[in-house]
């Protein structure tokens, strides 16, 4: 459940406890209240982030149909380009995992770069290069990705104002 609203305060007791406030926004209430109805003696999960804009299905399919243009151009296919455009336009994150993991760790990420061997306080790991999906990206994300996407097609003479959007061949690649 989520609730949308703004920081209201910070109180600590003498005892140290301590109280978070926040001012809802009036379409939170209901969830508010299906919360405080389990008491204050029930544990609930909280978790605090400032709010993103997210990036639009537009802009996700606007993407997509510029990556099939891509990929008729070069002889390929979208999925191997978007990986390829994330390597060079996306947001990633390093890791070190344990070399039995590799393979485990590869399946569950979009595009990973294996980086090699790496030694750390006397054990060995394979260091990663992983890459978010666009899916993740919030606007500006999203906007940098597309602006190198647009950068590549131009390169190699692909229109990009009139790229025709079709829906249904994109819907999949939706939540990517």
């Amino acid at each position: 459940m989520e609730l949308e609203g703004r920081f209201a305060g910070l109180d600590t007791d003498y005892q140290g406890n301590t109280k978070i406030s926040f001012n809802l926004a009036y379409k939170s209430i209901g969830n508010a209240r299906k919360i405080a109805e389990g008491g204050a003696e029930k544990i609930i999960s909280i978790s605090v982030a400032a709010k993103r804009k997210k990036r639009s299905l537009t802009a996700n399919a606007y993407m997509w149909a510029l990556l099939e243009q891509i990929a008729q151009a070069v002889k390929s296919n979208k999925d191997e380009i978007y990986i390829q455009m994330l390597d060079r336009y996306g947001k990633f994150t390093h890791i070190i995992v344990k070399p039995v993991a590799v393979d485990s760790f590869v399946r569950e990420w979009r595009t990973v770069r294996n980086l090699g061997e790496v030694t750390v306080n006397g054990a060995t790991g394979i260091q990663l290069q992983c890459y978010f999906g666009s899916s993740t990206y919030d606007t500006k994300e999203m906007a940098r990705l597309i602006d190198g996407i647009v950068s590549e097609c131009k390169e190699l003479g692909i229109e990009t104002e009139t790229i025709p959007l079709d829906w249904s061949q994109h819907e999949k690649h939706n939540a990517g």
